[in-house]
């Protein structure tokens, strides 16, 4: 058993100064290699093929349609910096015209109903025969409106006074007004 391990002994110390001879080997060739480089940096240089003709154009030449897609990218972004100012200026005049439309509208709806609050007043002061013989020339529409914006006894004395077939068409008006007024 002695004789054995005595064997391994020995193959693991030959296995080891092998290794340790093949790396002062290979150390002392990087270092030769490092320590001739730093001695002759031109040598190195000098030893480096320059690129084929062919290989230097066609980088060149890459190089120039980069260029060329650069500087058309920043004029399109020129283009829409631009455009974006134009649209933001145009958008704020439309802001205000809108504004000052809807100042317009509101005026007119105030004037509008104004209007119909003091024509409806007058037909509530008129004689009842008198507003319903008036109301008997008008549109069964038009005359709805009115009968639903007059107090309800106002309005009863000129309905009265209605035909009955002019009478029943302005009740059905009244009657569907809000007949298709959502419920929820």
């Amino acid at each position: 058993m002695a004789k054995k391990n005595g064997k391994r002994v020995l193959i693991l110390l030959a296995i080891l100064l092998a290794s340790g001879g093949a790396f002062r080997l290979a150390s002392g060739g990087v270092i030769d290699l490092l320590s001739t480089a730093t001695a002759e940096p031109s040598a190195t240089l000098v030893s480096c093929p320059l690129p084929p003709a062919a290989l230097l154009e066609s980088l060149n030449k890459r190089e120039g349609q980069v260029k060329a897609e650069e500087s058309a990218a920043a004029e399109r972004m020129a283009a829409l910096n631009l455009a974006d100012q134009a649209i933001s200026q145009r958008l704020a005049e439309l802001q205000a015209a809108e504004a000052e439309l809807k100042k317009t509208l509101t005026i007119a709806d105030g004037a509008s109903e104004k209007d119909l609050t003091q024509l409806t007043a007058v037909y509530e002061a008129m004689k009842p025969a008198d507003a319903a013989a008036l109301f008997q020339t008008m549109s069964s529409e038009f005359a709805a409106g009115f009968l639903a914006r007059m107090q309800p006894a106002s309005a009863a004395d000129i309905l009265t006074g209605l035909k009955p077939d002019k009478a029943y068409e302005v009740s059905v008006l009244l009657a569907g007004r809000n007949a298709l007024v959502p419920k929820n």
